[in-house]
């Protein structure tokens, strides 16, 4: 887990906790890389997703857990954050978009594409975890 106490950590840390998208790099069983912007929430030390179980991301992962995440970048470039890990599709028991922490970082932006944290629950149902191993700010 990276350390997030120092300053630069800390920076980090705010980002992951306030930035709505973040991008997830998978890849493919034929071995082509898969790029798609998600939201996410970030507990300090993983980051949740939730994605339509049918989805390319759901079925790579499957086959290769080992992901890539970058976080737009910010400062005209100067502040590039990327994220290496292992992702864990959640099964029975796994959080839901409902989660109010969740619910409340999107709430604006569900509200904006007109679909309520119920709504996306039913439709967002597989859970991904991603479990943070390696962190690189540029």
């Amino acid at each position: 887990m990276p350390d997030l106490t120092d300053a630069d950590g800390a920076h980090i840390d705010a980002r992951l906790r306030a930035e709505p998208i973040i991008w997830l790099s998978s890849v493919r069983p034929d071995g082509r890389p898969h790029l798609v912007p998600v939201w996410f929430l970030w507990d300090g030390v993983a980051i949740l997703i939730f994605s339509k179980p049918a989805a390319q991301k759901v079925r790579n992962l499957r086959h290769n857990p080992q992901v890539m995440l970058a976080l737009d970048s910010a400062d005209a470039g100067e502040d590039i954050v990327l994220l290496e890990g292992r992702a864990e599709l959640l099964g029975a028991g796994a959080p839901q978009s409902t989660l109010p922490e969740y619910a409340e970082k999107y709430a604006a932006l569900m509200a904006r594409i007109n679909i309520t944290a119920a709504l996306m629950a039913a439709e967002f149902t597989q859970a991904i975890r991603v479990a943070v191993e390696r962190l690189v700010r540029f």
